[in-house]
């Protein structure tokens, strides 16, 4: 597949990208290695493995990247993130959680120690210039950000330069005191392109006409959106200063009244922080038509969540969905070719999809 796609970096100017890039299969696979694999990806929280010597299988991506891995916490308290792949013969390693002393593939019995280091294989007595470097279980890049856990294959940036960006607006919440609420979150079934949830997500532009509810509570006027490198920040100020954080004095936004901030890290992950707690939202995608959005809400004042814009999320969910949906019909259209950027409302999009190009373009 050799398709150059280009974003104008004027927004003035830009048109956004075609239909094509939502319907083309070649290139919906192309972004499994030119977006998927070069970004960081959620994990979930160190709670995952909460004991020393416990480790946890996953996929990256299940039912896309579908990358077999493993975190693991060792007896020195030190969180990595392991291949799930035996060097064997490609047994899955582990495939339930648990405490482990060692590593043991449950196919040929090959041992690694928990840091993935090979340790010890049956009947391989006269086997020559063995073992190898490549006996050890592949070790992934880790990073933490509070309780949050990321991994990436192969990143294109550094994600510990985005945590200490987005720190210096939401430093002053007690992270680790974030508590998952089960009962509040939930994965939802979108049936469109991945990108356009996304789309939908990076503009407040279309909140007077989708959510009612949500607009009485934001002020539509002030709503602000900064760029940064492979992230972005959208700002929603509220006209009461009961529905927004308690910012400490030296804040960067010290005396405005802040009701959520919408921190998207390219290309899937959202962090919304209400006065509330976090709404950590995954956008993973499952074919060019379907994709599974989860909501993970990290609680850390009880008493704040049913006011404010981190009210209802459920309700604005499925308006969201609703618009998206929409909007991945009209692209099957033949006569839909590409749009415009709002230069006032849509500079998160074209900033989008400014990265979109240039990684699907290298």
């Amino acid at each position: 597949m050799k398709k150059i796609f280009f974003i104008h970096p004027d927004i003035s100017e830009a048109e956004t990208l075609p239909a094509s890039f939502y319907r083309d299969p070649e290139v919906f696979e192309a972004m499994k290695d030119k977006i998927f694999a070069q970004s960081w990806q959620w994990i979930g929280d160190e709670k995952l493995v909460e004991l020393a010597q416990f480790v946890h299988p996953f996929f990256l991506l299940e039912h896309y990247l579908d990358e077999p891995m493993l975190l693991v916490r060792d007896a020195d308290d030190q969180i990595l993130c392991l291949s799930n792949v035996c060097t064997h013969r490609a047994s899955l390693v582990v495939n339930h959680p648990g405490k482990l002393r060692r590593l043991q593939c449950p196919y040929h019995g090959r041992r690694f120690k928990l840091d993935g280091e090979f340790e010890f294989m049956p009947e391989f007595k006269n086997a020559q210039n063995f073992p190898r470097p490549c006996d050890n279980l592949p070790q992934f890049p880790l990073e933490q950000w509070g309780p949050f856990l990321f991994t990436a294959l192969e990143p294109a940036f550094d994600f510990s330069l985005i945590m200490e960006k987005m720190n210096r607006r939401i430093g002053f919440l007690p992270l680790h005191e974030f508590r998952l609420d089960t009962a509040r979150s939930k994965d939802y079934l979108v049936h469109a392109h991945w990108a356009l949830y996304c789309d939908n997500y990076l503009e407040g532009f279309h909140i007077p006409f989708v959510h009612n509810d949500l607009n009485e509570v934001l002020d539509y006027g002030s709503y602000e959106t900064v760029l940064d490198d492979y992230f972005n920040l959208q700002i929603g100020y509220s006209e009461d200063a009961s529905e927004t954080f308690d910012l400490p004095e030296g804040h960067i936004d010290f005396g405005k009244n802040v009701a959520a901030y919408y921190y998207w890290v390219f290309p899937n992950m959202m962090f919304n922080f209400y006065p509330w707690g976090l709404s950590v939202n995954i956008v993973r995608p499952l074919a060019m038509d379907r994709t599974k959005v989860s909501f993970l809400s990290y609680v850390y004042d009880e008493s704040k969540l049913h006011s404010g814009a981190g009210a209802l999320l459920d309700k604005v969910e499925r308006e969201d969905e609703f618009v998206v949906e929409n909007v991945h019909r009209g692209l099957q259209s033949r006569y839909y070719q590409a749009g415009r950027f709002s230069p006032e409302r849509e500079q998160g999009v074209h900033h989008f999809h400014s990265l979109l190009a240039e990684f699907m373009s290298d």
